[in-house]
């Protein structure tokens, strides 16, 4: 037992630079499923998962605050996957993720 509190007790500070991330979707009804991660302290991404049978343009709007947002825009195909990341100047403290997606 105590071996298990110093191995939780040394990967605490793993877990601290993890920041917030709303998604705020627009999806036009297409079958489309996403994963926000924050890969680190100042790159954030969004896996975007196409389910449908007609492929997708999305345009993808990462917001950190202060900084300018910065938008992606992919093509998913259908029944295929697509990252959009970014990398910021500043470490991020929340990150505002706006995604949209219609039929191509």
């Amino acid at each position: 037992m105590r071996k298990f509190c110093l191995l939780v007790l040394a990967m605490l500070p793993l877990t601290a630079f993890a920041y917030p991330i709303d998604v705020q979707k627009q999806l036009n009804g297409m079958s489309i499923d996403y994963n926000a991660n924050d890969t680190d302290t100042d790159i954030a991404s969004i896996q975007v998962n196409n389910y449908g049978d007609v492929d997708a343009s999305c345009k993808v709007v990462f917001n950190n605050g202060p900084e300018a947002p910065r938008t992606r825009n992919i093509e998913v195909a259908a029944g295929k996957h697509k990252t959009a990341t970014v990398k910021f100047n500043r470490s991020i403290i929340k990150m505002r993720i706006k995604l949209t997606c219609t039929p191509k």
